[in-house]
């Protein structure tokens, strides 16, 4: 008797090809429902409706038709247990090897906006975790794929062990299925229980060589059920990546985020950007991000939002980069960046996304915050001094306010042309961060913009600044003492700006 398998999927990437092989290639006859069971027919793929097989019509607008004993019978039978063959036999029920199932996209549903809890609740798949659990549990006389990535390895083990996927293979996929369910409950009681709950969980997808140091193991685990973020990045070339590679990353992400709407490029070391800058191409914003501290430069992260051309690739390569990272980058470019084969190059087309929450562990316990994902809007800024920005200074000051939320704190970040000058991050104090920002601006500063991420509790750091060449600043405002640097910048001649946001990083 030809061999059985239930193919049930939302997701049918690779579906028809999978679908053909069993049939063609291996002899397997194919059990399906709803949607997938159509898909097959209309590609001429020969398939059995569940609902024929089992004799039990779909009922309650296809919310019940898989959950029958014919086809969990068929999954959980052990077939080295006789009493469990028996029972097969007598109820009609042939015993199924292969279970193709993936489930109903609630993680998608939930992150539309405006979606309804309705709406979300009716995409919670049943049928779906339930032939997940049982094929999974019963890995020993059947697979189960949960994955269309799985589906070429599976073929690869039929053809390479007379038509059957080995043990090792099988337990395998039976453990990527108990994570797939969990992912996916842990999406559900996430959203339904609201702030009440917050389930942290992942599936492994590769160890680390190290974390931060040599002596700390660390692993990279993904979250979800769908492949998102760096784990959907392409790498093009390189080693491995590290942890502080995926740190440095996700801290370049977040800058890049900031600018969409023209060329932008962020240098990154040790989270903290040493260069970035605008331009009028994607190549003359990396030249002006690398031009801001080229020292510092050296063994950095850089990440860009326009596609990597052969003029960018050229300047890629004429200093040590850890990693590159871009939404696409074409044929030329490749091929001059391949000359660095130890550079990682990765495109990523949305760097715009990031992760709605951020988790920072502590004993006992961790913390859960929003992540900081304010837009700045400069309609809300208030300008607290005599001299008003020009339409040149306030776009300036965007720009600097836009990096320096991206700077540890204590942050000051002094910027002209579109381009950091000088970078002050994770000083003890204030006055401590404005010094080395215009320290490493040096004359550059003359004209210039100073943002802080948090408000001048007292009115050094102005006259600081505009002993400097420094002309405006931007600053969120909300001290006791704001008067005191208001007065600071009238008499010194500077624009102040306040936004009401603070945008401490810690």
């Amino acid at each position: 008797m030809a061999r059985l398998a239930l193919l049930s999927v939302s997701n049918k990437t690779g579906l028809i090809d999978l679908a053909r092989s069993l049939v063609e290639e291996f002899d397997f006859d194919l059990i399906s429902s709803g949607g997938t069971a159509q898909a097959l027919k209309d590609a001429g793929l020969p398939v059995t409706k569940v609902a024929d097989y089992t004799g039990s019509p779909e009922i309650l607008g296809g919310r019940v038709k898989t959950l029958h004993p014919r086809i969990h019978g068929g999954i959980l039978a052990r077939r080295d247990v006789p009493q469990d063959i028996t029972d097969l036999e007598n109820n009609q029920i042939r015993p199924i090897d292969l279970v193709v199932v993936n489930l109903y996209p609630f993680e998608e549903t939930i992150a539309k906006p405006g979606v309804t809890l309705s709406e979300a609740v009716e995409q919670i798949d049943i049928g779906g975790p339930a032939m997940l659990r049982a094929s999974s549990k019963n890995f020993a006389h059947l697979a189960v794929l949960c994955d269309p990535a799985q589906y070429d390895e599976y073929l690869q083990e039929l053809r390479q062990n007379n038509g059957e996927a080995s043990l090792e293979f099988r337990q395998k996929a039976a453990l990527k299925g108990f994570s797939h369910t969990a992912s996916y409950d842990q999406a559900i009681t996430s959203y339904l229980a609201g702030t009440q709950q917050h389930t942290l969980s992942g599936t492994q997808l590769q160890s680390l060589r190290y974390g931060e140091n040599p002596h700390q193991p660390a692993t990279w685990y993904e979250t979800g059920t769908t492949p998102t973020g760096w784990t959907s990045a392409t790498k093009l070339q390189g080693k491995e990546l590290s942890y502080n590679n995926l740190v440095d990353l996700e801290a370049a992400r977040r800058i890049i985020a900031e600018f969409t709407d023209t060329p932008a490029a962020t240098i990154i070391k040790h989270t903290n950007p040493c260069g970035t800058a605008l331009g009028s191409t994607i190549s003359e914003a990396y030249q002006k991000a690398f031009n801001a501290d080229s020292t510092s430069a050296f063994g950095g992260i850089v990440a860009l939002n326009r596609p990597i051309d052969a003029a960018t690739a050229s300047e890629l390569t004429k200093t040590f980069l850890e990693c590159v990272v871009a939404p696409s980058c074409d044929a030329e470019a490749q091929e001059i960046l391949a000359k660095k084969s130890n550079v990682r190059v990765l495109t990523l087309a949305d760097l715009s996304s990031g992760p709605k929450d951020t988790v920072k562990a502590i004993a006992g316990g961790f913390l859960v915050q929003a992540s900081d994902d304010v837009i700045a809007d400069t309609s809300q800024w208030q300008v607290v001094t005599e001299r008003q920005p020009t339409p040149e200074e306030l776009a300036e000051l965007l720009f600097a306010w836009k990096v320096c939320k991206h700077v540890k704190s204590n942050a000051i970040v002094v910027t002209s042309d579109r381009t950091t000058r000088g970078v002050g991050a994770g000083q003890m104090n204030r006055v401590g961060s404005v010094k080395i920002a215009l320290e490493q601006a040096q004359e550059k500063a003359k004209g210039a913009i100073l943002a802080s991420d948090g408000f001048f509790p007292f009115d050094d750091s102005v006259k600081t600044a505009a002993a400097a060449g420094i002309t405006a600043i931007v600053q969120p405002g909300g001290s006791v003492r704001d008067k005191d640097s208001i007065i600071a910048a009238n008499e010194l001649g500077l624009v102040m700006v306040l936004t009401g946001v603070r945008h401490f990083l810690h």
